[in-house]
């Protein structure tokens, strides 16, 4: 039995996408002839968007319409193109208007042919790309171009000026935007949320960014949420409940919103224009009032929930089924043009009806009187140098990293916090660039030991205060370290910060980063193009401290400890992906200044917040940091002569577990000739071949022989150090040892033995492995045994690690 849908329950009128205007701000700013005009612009950007679809020659219909005037493979998305470039027209009036410094983010996924459309007309695209010129034959490889093989995607991608957010992955338009505002003052930033994109948990979130606004020092985002009604083949929650509903929802989130809703053109031209210069007012106004009196609070800022139907103004109808106003104007509302000669003939008259021969003139260029609605120079959205940030960033002022050394003078003697110098570090980079640095983290840099930053800069909080908020709370309206617990929001404000020219540094937690996962993946992805595309400027890299690690989640269990975040950057293109595990204080502070001043890259750095074993002076970790990777001669007793057994190590713990490991063998075998090889560059082991960072085979060979075993103890997953050395020489006699699922509420030491990176398992792993200890280690190797398991029985029975495991210090 089929389910009939519910009885509506509210006034479908009220919510529907078609009729006259339906407007919170009455008025009819535009003259008619500013009306036509606007209009006739928008037909042309509709006009444009529908050609990119389908056509590959016969760009102005000079002739009738042919099957192979259309392209075979029709790809690209319709559905949201008409609102958005309806916004972009309208918008280039408010630039004109207030000369307002403005950039526009398209949030809907396939956007792009309605912001490809406006760019083009206004001349950024022919001056970008000449050979899209604006004539007859540049807007027939503008055409061509769209959605096919050499061509340019059918996202909003990097080859398309005046873009910072592809959209291809939905959920972050409105954190990027609210990224690009901060320390931008003048710059209002308009960001197109798709009602799509607004399901997903990380948009949700986003909405709550207006509270991290500083009217004196930040630009304003304007939100508008696009409810075109549908999905690929879904109806979209927030265009289904009722207007009431909505609007208190976004009362809820602190928002003033503005309606815009109905198809009938021209009303629904002047709604939009005086709702925009209603929100360009409230802004200027807020900014103003809080600019004036030096008091910073929350305004209630401006937000527009825009309802038009998807696909607007395309096909209403086609084969008997409904298109304009639902799912099926989503893509491409009619295809087999090749063998349909009617939709050849609908697809005809749908392009005549935007009167292509009133746009454009004989030469195939918009026509002046259209022309002139655009802003000029660097007032176009399209070539604002905020949506091409290296064209604005500035370099960094960066202390002496070394002054922030500590003492080392005997390699594994003391112990301190590694993150905790680093912190200081940072207080001192945010002191001096106290108008394009921010340090972004989630509820975690206490935590995480960077607290000596609020001595330069609170936590930012503009909304209500508590007395006891004095004691200790660290807020302040100009706070500039970030804080808010939503990983998602944090990744998208940092995204828009160093898209639009500034620098940051986020931390988290490392079984937590992979919620942003997916978000690295895409700005990798956008930082990867943009290597290809000469006319982008560079831009400072995503820095992104990764601590409270695995190994030392033994209190917080097994949901705390997770390495994997390493596996997935792996993925990513060598060209924009760089991995440090500095084991120590100072390789920290070295590796943190590297980064800071590193453009076009995502920068991982692992290191640990809890107590550790400090190895190398100031002068030992940058000479062992430039390298990546190298030899503690200390640690070793080969010097001369080949070695037994090479000890590796990358990431902390495992180091301390190694060192260990090599003190013990050293005791029970004298002669055993041990080279111990540490890691601060993950990526030096892969050959140079793959890599930038990569050694040359000859390099590597040297330091890991050609057949000796090698036993490596790695901070994260073991197979990833296989998959990264796969090709070396040596790599069958490499045995890697890393974290392997197995953990919950251990003690350190516990945690270690579980997934066998512990100094026994390690020592034992080494008789295995050397031939002449095969059988004459069979003695220690059972004492081995004994002491681990003494151990185990040991933290069961007292809940903490042995003094002399806790307390060991190398001997020598």
């Amino acid at each position: 039995m089929v389910a009939t849908p519910a009885k509506p329950t509210i006034d479908t009128a009220s919510i529907s996408a078609f009729g006259q205007a339906r407007s919170t701000i009455a008025g009819t700013p535009l003259s008619s002839e500013e009306l036509q005009r606007m209009d006739a612009y928008w037909s042309a950007c509709n006009y444009l968007a529908v050609g990119m679809i389908y056509l590959k020659n016969n760009p102005l219909l000079r002739e009738p319409l042919k099957p192979e005037d259309v392209k075979t493979r029709l790809l690209g998305h319709w559905g949201s193109s008409p609102g958005l470039s309806f916004v972009y027209t309208h918008l280039n009036r408010v630039i004109k208007k207030y000369d307002q410094d403005m950039i526009y983010l398209a949030g809907p996924g396939h956007g792009a042919p309605g912001v490809l459309g406006p760019v083009y007309l206004e001349g950024t695209y022919s001056e970008i790309y000449p050979n899209c010129s604006e004539t007859e034959a540049g807007m027939k490889q503008f055409f061509k171009q769209f959605s096919f093989p050499g061509g340019v995607g059918s996202h909003c991608t990097p080859e398309t000026p005046g873009s910072i957010h592809e959209g291809g992955e939905l959920g972050y338009s409105l954190s990027h935007a609210y990224g690009t505002v901060f320390d931008n003052p003048d710059l209002i930033s308009v960001v197109m949320v798709g009602d799509g994109e607004s399901e997903t948990g990380a948009l949700a979130t986003a909405w709550h960014s207006n509270k991290f606004i500083n009217p004196i020092r930040d630009g304003a985002v304007l939100p508008i949420l696009h409810l075109n009604g549908y999905k690929i083949n879904n109806p979209t929650i927030l265009a289904r409940v009722s207007h009431e509903e909505l609007e208190d929802l976004f009362k809820g989130y602190g928002y003033t919103p503005y309606f815009v809703e109905g198809d009938d053109r021209e009303s629904m031209h002047q709604a939009m224009a005086a709702t925009l210069d209603r929100c360009v007012e409230e802004i200027k106004a807020a900014q103003a009032e809080a600019r004036s009196s030096g008091v910073a609070k929350r305004p209630r800022w401006p937000m527009i929930v825009l309802r038009t139907p998807k696909g607007w103004t395309g096909p209403k109808e086609v084969d008997g089924h409904k298109v304009e106003g639902f799912w099926r104007a989503h893509q491409v509302p009619m295809a087999s043009m090749h063998t349909n000669s009617e939709h050849l003939r609908m697809l005809e008259e749908w392009m005549r009806s935007y009167k292509p021969e009133e746009l454009f003139d004989r030469n195939g260029q918009l026509i002046p009187e259209l022309k002139a609605l655009a802003p000029t120079g660097n007032h176009r959205m399209s070539a604002n140098p905020h949506a091409n940030g290296g064209l604005v960033r500035r370099e960094l002022k960066l202390p002496d990293f070394r002054n922030y050394a500590i003492e080392v003078v005997q390699p594994g003697h003391i112990e301190a916090e590694n993150t905790r110098s680093l912190g200081v570090f940072l207080r001192d980079v945010m002191q001096q660039n106290m108008d394009c640095f921010r340090v972004f983290g989630p509820d975690e840099n206490t935590s995480n030991k960077l607290m000596d930053i609020y001595a330069a800069s609170k936590k930012f909080w503009i909304a209500e205060y508590f007395p006891e908020d004095s004691d200790g709370g660290e807020l302040a309206t100009d706070g500039r370290v970030m804080e808010m617990l939503s990983e998602h929001t944090l990744e998208g404000w940092l995204e828009g910060y160093l898209l639009t020219g500034r620098h940051g540094f986020f931390s988290t937690y490392e079984a937590f980063v992979h919620v942003i996962d997916s978000m690295v993946n895409q700005h990798c992805k956008w930082l990867e193009i943009c290597q290809h595309i000469p006319w982008r400027a560079d831009i400072s890299s995503l820095n992104l401290l990764i601590t409270s690690t695995v190994w030392r989640q033994d209190h917080n269990g097994f949901t705390h400890q997770d390495p994997g975040f390493l596996d997935v950057v792996v993925n990513k293109s060598p060209e924009v992906t760089r991995i440090y595990l500095p084991p120590d204080v100072n390789s920290l502070l070295s590796v943190a200044d590297h980064c800071l001043r590193s453009k076009n890259y995502v920068n991982v750095i692992v290191s640990d917040k809890q107590l550790h074993l400090q190895y190398m002076d100031m002068d030992a970790a940058i000479k062992h940091c430039t390298k990546g990777i190298g030899i503690w001669e200390w640690a070793s007793n080969d010097r001369g002569e080949e070695p037994d057994i090479v000890m590796a190590a990358a990431g902390d713990i495992p180091t301390l577990e190694a060192l260990a490991a090599t003190v013990m063998l050293r005791e029970e075998f004298p002669d055993l000739k041990i080279r111990f090889v540490n890691v601060v560059d993950l990526f030096r082991l892969q050959p140079d071949t793959e890599h930038p960072h990569g050694l040359s085979d000859r390099d590597f060979d040297s330091l890991f022989t050609l057949d000796k075993p090698v036993i490596f103890n790695f901070h994260g997953y073991p197979w990833l150090i296989h998959r990264l050395a796969y090709r070396r020489h040596n790599h069958n006699n490499m045995h890697v040892r890393g974290y392997k699922e197995k953990g919950n509420i251990n003690t350190p030491l516990e945690l270690a033995i579980n997934n066998q990176i512990d100094r026994f398992s390690v020592a034992i792993d080494v008789i295995d492995r050397v031939p002449k200890l095969k059988v004459a280690g069979a003695h220690a190797k059972e004492r081995f045994k004994n002491m681990q398991i003494e151990c185990r029985h040991y933290a069961y029975e007292y809940g903490v690690d042995k003094p002399d495991i806790v307390n060991w210090k190398w001997p020598y």
